[in-house]
C-alpha cells in the first residue's frame, strides 16, 4: 500500500538528503594555493544568535524550508521600508577578522558556544566561460552557507576544507555571503562532547572563490609507489572532461615530461619509472617542482618524495633506520590567544619544533590547516596526521561513523602529496570495546583502501598493574605502530619511581610513545616534589627518558606538548587560569627547564 507524503514531509526529506549530500560528499579541489582567486579573508560583520531566531521560527521549523523561504537572517535584509520591522542589521553589527575564531577576538564571546551569523559583502564579475567556486579551509563546527539570500550548501566539521560551486548563482558586481555557525558541542559529533582544547568557533581558516576553466585539473596524485624508491606513480582527474583530452605531467629537474588521455570519466594513472631522485628527508627536505597541465590550465606544486615503512621493531625512511624525534602540537597561538591565523603563525611553531631538536611533530588531535603540511615539507619535519576521533566517541551511530571517515579521506586527500606525512592516526584513546573496535578497524581499513603508501596509527589504551604497563589493546593488531600514551611520574607514580615501571607490549611492531608529560607553571620554581614546578616537569621529563630507553623496539615519541594551550577542563586560578601547563614552552614564549632535557636527549639522539 503506497503511503502518502505530506509536501512538508517531503520538503524535509529532499532538503534532509540534500544537506546529507553537502555535508559527506563534497570533494574539495587539490591545490586551491595554484588557483586563480579572490580573497574573502578580512573583516567580516557578525549577530550573536543563541536562540538561531535567525534561522527558525517560533515553531522551531526553519525559514529556509518554508514556502517563501523568507524570514531568516540569510536575506541580509538593508535600509528596510519605515513600516517594515526587521530585527536584525548586519551592516550596523560589529566585526570579526576572518580567518580567525570568535572566542579570542571580543571578550564577551570568550565562552560562548552557539550560534553566530557571518556576512560580507564582495564584488565580483564573473566570466563566462569560467567556473566558480567557494572554498572554506574551515569552519567550527556546523554550518549553513547562503550566496545572495539563497542556500548553497551545509557542511559539519570543525576542522577539514569544503566548497560548493556558485558558477550561475554569483551576480556581476555585487554579492553578499552569510553563514549561520554553531560550535556547539553534540554527543554524536566528531570530535565528541568532551575534549580538552579550547572549543573555538568560527571561521578558522581562509575563505576565497576559486575561479578554474569549464574543464579542469581537479585532483592529482604524484608519489612513489609503496615500497618502490625509483617508480613514481599516481593519477590526474580532470573535471568535466570533453573528449578524452591530453593532460601533461612534468618534472623538469628529473627530466620527466608525459603526456596521457584521460578516460570518458576524465581519470588516467600513471607509472614512471626513474632513476636518480633526492630522496626527502629531514636532513634533506628536497622538493621537486611539478607541473600538470590540461588544454585550459596548467597547476604547480612543490613535490617530495620518500618512502616510509616497519619492519619488524623498526621504522625506515627511504631505506633508512630512523629514531622519530617529536613533540605533539595544537593549532593554536599561545601568544596571541586564538587559532593560528597565519603561515608566519605556523612556521613559529615549527621553528621552536626544530630548535628543540625534533624531526618529527604529531598535529594533535584533527586536522590541521594545509599550510602546515607545506611548512613541514620545506622545513624537513615528518608528520603525525590525526582526526579528531577523541576519547568517547558514539560507537554504534552509524551518522557518527559516516563524519569521522569523512573527515580522515578529506584530510587524506587534501595531504596526500605531502611528502611530510608519514603516518595516518585514526584517534586519541579510545575506550577499549567491541563497537569501538569494529569503528576503528574500519576506519583503518579506510585509510589503506585510500593511500597504502604511509604508517596507520592511533594512541592506544593501555592498563597498568602494578609497576606493569601492559599494551594490549586488539586495535594494535590492525595498524603499523605500537604507538600508546602514559603519563608515569603525572597522572599515576612519582617520578622517582619511573625506573621501576616495565612495559609488557603485545606487538612485535616499533613502540612509539605518542605522549607523555607534566604541568608546570614557566617561572614557578621548587624542588623536583613541588607540583607545578619547573623542577617537577623537569624531573619527569628526566626520568621517563631513562624510562622509556629501556622498552624493546623503542623507536620514537611525541612528548605532551611543544607549547602551553588554553582548555576550559583546566581551572586551578593560580597555576592554570583555564590553560593546560604541560607545554615545554609557555604561553608568554619562554622555555621551562624540561625544554631543555628533552632538546639534550634529541641532540645525543643519532
Amino acid at each position: 500500500m503506497l503511503q502518502i507524503i505530506k509536501r512538508k514531509e517531503l520538503l524535509s526529506i529532499i532538503t534532509f538528503c540534500t544537506i546529507f549530500i553537502n555535508v559527506f560528499a563534497q570533494k574539495t579541489i587539490q591545490n586551491n594555493s595554484s588557483r586563480e582567486k579572490l580573497s574573502l579573508n578580512g573583516e567580516w560583520n557578525y549577530i550573536i544568535d543563541p536562540y538561531q531566531m535567525g534561522y527558525l521560527d517560533y515553531r522551531l521549523e526553519p525559514f529556509d524550508m518554508s514556502k517563501t523561504g523568507k524570514g531568516g537572517f540569510y536575506e541580509n535584509i538593508t535600509n528596510p521600508g519605515k513600516s517594515e520591522k526587521v530585527e536584525y542589521d548586519f551592516d550596523s553589527a560589529p566585526t570579526l577578522t576572518v580567518p580567525g575564531d570568535w572566542n579570542s577576538q571580543k571578550e564577551k564571546l570568550e565562552f560562548y558556544e552557539g550560534t553566530l551569523w557571518y556576512k560580507r559583502d564582495f564584488v565580483i564579475n564573473p566570466e563566462k566561460d569560467k567556473r566558480y567556486f567557494i572554498h572554506f579551509g574551515a569552519v567550527n563546527y556546523e554550518s549553513n552557507i547562503y550566496l545572495n539570500g539563497k542556500k548553497i550548501g551545509s557542511h559539519k566539521g570543525g576542522f577539514t576544507p569544503f566548497q560548493f560551486e556558485v558558477t550561475n548563482k554569483l551576480n556581476t558586481g555585487d554579492n553578499f555571503i552569510v553563514l549561520m555557525v554553531d560550535n556547539t558541542r553534540k554527543v554524536d559529533e566528531i570530535p565528541t562532547i568532551n575534549t580538552d582544547w579550547w572549543n573555538y568557533g568560527g571561521i578558522t581558516r581562509d575563505v576565497s572563490i576559486l575561479e578554474t576553466p569549464q574543464n579542469f585539473i581537479s585532483d592529482y596524485k604524484v608519489q612513489l609507489a609503496k615500497d618502490e624508491n625509483k617508480i613514481i606513480e599516481g593519477y590526474i582527474q580532470v573535471d568535466n572532461s570533453k573528449n578524452k583530452e591530453t593532460v601533461s605531467l612534468e618534472i623538469p629537474e628529473l627530466k620527466i615530461k608525459k603526456e596521457y588521455k584521460v578516460d570518458e570519466n576524465g581519470f588516467v594513472k600513471f607509472s614512471i619509472p626513474t632513476k636518480k631522485i633526492s630522496y626527502w628527508s629531514p636532513e634533506n627536505p628536497k622538493l621537486y617542482e611539478v607541473s600538470i597541465s590540461s588544454d585550459q590550465e596548467k597547476i604547480t606544486d612543490k613535490i617530495g618524495f620518500r618512502t616510509i615503512k616497519t619492519v619488524g621493531k623498526d621504522i625506515f625512511l627511504n631505506g633508512n633506520s630512523i629514531f622519530l624525534k617529536g613533540i605533539s602540537l595544537h593549532d593554536e597561538n599561545p601568544l596571541i590567544k586564538g587559532r593560528l591565523r597565519s603561515e608566519a603563525d605556523m612556521r613559529m611553531l615549527l621553528t621552536w619544533a626544530k630548535e628543540l631538536g625534533c624531526n618529527y611533530v604529531r598535529l594533535a588531535h584533527y586536522t590541521h590547516d594545509e599550510k602546515m603540511l607545506r611548512l613541514a615539507d620545506e622545513m624537513g619535519l615528518m608528520v603525525w596526521a590525526e582526526v579528531p576521533v577523541y576519547w568517547t566517541i558514539s560507537w554504534t551511530n552509524a551518522e557518527t561513523y559516516k563524519n569521522a571517515a569523512n573527515q580522515l579521506e578529506v584530510g587524506i586527500e587534501r595531504d596526500k602529496n605531502r611528502a611530510s606525512v608519514i603516518i595516518w592516526s585514526i584517534g586519541n584513546e579510545t575506550p577499549v570495546t567491541e563497537p569501538r573496535n569494529v569503528f576503528m578497524g574500519n576506519l583503518v581499513d579506510k585509510v589503506r583502501s585510500i593511500d597504502n603508501t604511509r604508517l596507520v596509527a592511533a594512541a592506544l589504551e593501555v592498563e597498568r598493574e602494578g609497576y606493569t604497563v601492559v599494551v594490549d589493546d586488539p586495535l594494535g593488531d590492525k595498524i603499523d605502530l605500537a604507538s600508546f600514551n602514559e603519563y608515569g611520574g603525572w597522572y599515576w607514580g612519582k617520578p622517582e619511581e619511573l625506573d621501576k615501571y616495565e612495559f609488557h607490549i603485545k606487538f612485535d611492531k616499533p613502540v612509539v610513545i605518542s605522549e607523555f608529560g607534566a604541568g608546570a607553571l614557566a617561572g614557578y620554581h621548587g624542588d623536583k616534589d613541588t607540583m607545578w614546578s619547573e623542577e617537577h616537569q623537569e624531573a619527569i621529563y628526566i626520568n621517563q627518558i631513562k624510562m622509556l630507553e629501556k622498552i624493546d623496539g623503542f623507536r620514537g615519541m611525541t612528548p605532551w606538548i611543544l607549547v602551553d594551550f588554553r582548555s576550559p577542563r583546566r581551572q586551578n586560578p593560580v597555576y592554570q587560569d583555564f590553560w593546560n601547563r604541560k607545554g615545554l614552552i609557555s604561553n608568554n614564549g619562554v622555555k621551562k627547564k624540561a625544554f631543555y632535557v628533552l632538546k639534550a636527549y634529541y641532540e645525543s639522539k643519532k
